[in-house]
């Protein structure tokens, strides 16, 4: 076992440290998909907006040469406590060698400056969003990560039951083979709820997404449609115009359907884009010089067959009402056209039943479980 030493990330060595680390613990591994390091940073930075109702406090780890062996961040997200009456810390951003004497170091670390804050359980992986990345991997190690996933080695989850760490809840993920026309009964339902509720599909562009405000909508929505999900907080306007600004430029407008009723109000939305593990994976999380190229090229010359599904999101008075069958009746055509073969969701509570038999006429393959841990401290 390793001899180490955890600091909290005070000064420009430490965070760069904490930002390079996975780059070696991923060196070899060829399903990282890595983020951005300016990204990464500006979490820590009074640029993120979650700062303003979350605490948060990275750790990194040495070994006695000095290298970086391991780093966490401890995250308090007060209005989520407030919500759902808990005094949870989280742990996030967590990597380590496959050591145990690591591993046990980092967690205590953000033990402690739970208890210090008055927390008085640990759970993780998770972020301060609840749209940031968060669950560990405990199965299809196999299998490439993506852009808003957490990839991890197989030994992450060992460490955690060593250390006494048990499941809270677990996601899964849904992976789907694009069919080459549109299944009957999606085709025949989404004739029905045209017919019967009065529902559209309608295609934004840039001035419905900015000036007209849809861009909100489809967030306030996403608001209302998730509340009861685990662990979820509103999104505030500051974080929604984060999202416009940062990630919607990044869509195809083509695949950002939103279902719209009888009175023009968003019911519906769906978020989907390119895959761009493969560009990430090139840029090393760089986007200078070369990364921003990478990904450019990915998004508008030379894109992957793969399509992630990004978000999904029905108001609760239409669900049931046939408006997952109006996304696919307009997808699955455009997805063919842009020579789409296959699309993957992104992590989904394996109880919420409702969402995972939505996919029942597309065949799905249920894979990449990911786990929240927690445990009293």
């Amino acid at each position: 076992m390793e001899k180490v030493r955890v600091k909290k990330v005070k000064t420009r060595r430490e965070m760069n440290d904490f930002v390079k680390l996975p780059g070696r613990i991923y060196a070899d591994c060829p399903n990282y998909v890595p983020d951005l390091e300016m990204d990464v940073r500006e979490t820590f930075s009074s640029r993120n907006v979650g700062l303003e109702f979350s605490d948060i406090q990275p750790f990194i780890t040495y070994n006695e040469k000095g290298t970086p062996i391991g780093r966490i961040a401890g995250i308090i997200n007060h209005r989520a406590n407030k919500k759902w009456q808990t005094k949870n810390v989280r742990f996030g951003f967590i990597e380590f060698i496959d050591d145990k004497a690591v591993s046990a170091a980092l967690l205590n670390a953000v033990e402690q400056w739970g208890k210090e804050q008055g927390m008085e359980c640990i759970q993780g992986p998770m972020g301060i969003f609840d749209f940031d990345k968060e669950g560990m991997l405990i199965e299809d190690f196999d299998k490439m990560g993506s852009m808003i996933t957490i990839y991890n080695p197989p030994y992450y989850p060992k460490h955690m039951e060593t250390l006494g760490y048990e499941k809270e809840v677990d996601w899964v993920q849904i992976s789907i083979e694009i069919p080459k026309e549109v299944p009957p009964k999606y085709a025949r339902v989404a004739k029905l709820s045209k017919e019967m509720f009065g529902l559209r599909v309608r295609k934004l562009t840039d001035t419905d997404i900015h000036q007209y405000g849809y861009g909100k909508k489809v967030f306030h929505l996403l608001n209302l449609a998730y509340a009861p999900l685990f662990g979820y907080t509103k999104l505030t306007d500051k974080q929604i115009d984060l999202y416009l600004k940062r990630y919607i430029p990044l869509v195809d407008k083509r695949f950002l359907p939103i279902i719209e009723n009888e009175a023009g109000e968003v019911v519906g939305a769906v978020i989907t884009m390119n895959s761009l593990s493969k560009a990430l994976q090139k840029t090393k999380g760089k986007l200078f010089p070369l990364g921003w190229f990478h990904l450019l090229r990915a998004l508008k010359w030379k894109k992957e067959e793969k399509a992630e599904l990004l978000l999904i999101a029905v108001h609760p008075d239409y669900q049931g009402l046939g408006v997952n069958a109006l996304f696919f009746d307009d997808l699955i055509p455009i997805y063919n056209q842009s020579h789409i073969k296959w699309a993957e969701t992104g992590p989904q509570l394996e109880n919420n039943v409702r969402e995972l038999t939505q996919w029942k006429p597309l065949h799905p393959t249920f894979t990449k479980r990911r786990r929240c841990y927690k445990k009293n401290i």
